[in-house]
């Protein structure tokens, strides 16, 4: 008899920030699939049991829970965030797409939570309040090229971007070519929000405009916003700045 998947997201981080369909699908299984440092976050019992694994290991994580799953465990797959955006909610179905047959009568639950993009836009005000994208700046996946050139007509679109992924060793050059690229069609007042590890206790908020924007400050606990040119900053005595994209476009009728 088949178990359950759940596939679950813990937020950025702050455990208030979990959802309670999250906690209660905690409560309900018995074993764990997920990236370390995610699992950490999560409070478990003797009887619950993690599967660790690395951080590139989405699909070896997914093929595992799954095949526990089959053989009638309640089981959990963790993400940070929202196990939709960037996470392993995908490549649960990817494993779901190309595996056993069995597979696709796995009882799958997929829960909502808050992805990075949204608790940093919180701290700061309504940057996402018109339309926005996200993109992912890891080419692991994905060709370089593709990523400039969604880049480059998201910016002329008009799109807020919020970038994840942003910088690691491996790829330190990537966010100061994405600002560079970005340079060429946002005004150099342009907001850039460095949301990192938004809503724990070493959160840091920083604030810079497009020419001025420092890539070295961010790293992959990182979120980054760049407003469009409609994104606007209110400057407020002894408090932050807010920021915010008016819900209509500069010109058009309220």
């Amino acid at each position: 008899m088949s178990g359950r998947l759940f596939v679950i997201g813990t937020g950025p981080g702050n455990p208030e920030q979990m959802t309670p369909e999250a906690m209660a699908a905690v409560e309900a299984s018995s074993d764990f699939f997920g990236y370390g440092p995610y699992l950490d976050r999560l409070t478990l019992r003797a009887h619950q049991r993690r599967h660790a694994s690395d951080n590139r290991e989405e699909l070896d994580r997914a093929k595992a829970a799954l095949t526990l799953a089959v053989g009638g465990a309640d089981v959990c797959v963790v993400s940070g965030g929202d196990p939709g955006v960037f996470a392993m909610a995908a490549a649960v179905c990817e494993a779901i797409d190309s595996g056993p047959a069995e597979w696709r009568g796995v009882d799958l639950t997929v829960l909502p939570g808050i992805t990075a993009m949204l608790a940093v836009a919180a701290r700061v005000g309504a940057p996402l309040g018109h339309d926005f994208c996200a993109l992912s700046l890891s080419d692991n996946l994905k060709p370089w090229a593709v990523i400039e050139n969604r880049l480059a007509l998201a910016a002329q679109a008009g799109f807020v971007i919020a970038l994840y992924n942003p910088i690691s060793k491996a790829r330190p050059w990537q966010l100061g070519t994405a600002f560079e690229l970005l340079r060429r069609h946002l005004p150099a007042t342009t907001p850039v929000i460095f949301g990192r590890a938004a809503g724990r206790p070493d959160e840091q908020i920083t604030v810079q405009p497009l020419d001025a924007a420092d890539a070295l400050i961010a790293d992959m606990a990182t979120c980054v916003i760049i407003g469009s040119q409609e994104t606007r900053v209110i400057a407020r005595e002894g408090r932050p700045d807010l920021i915010y994209t008016p819900r209509f476009m500069a010109g058009e009728t309220r």
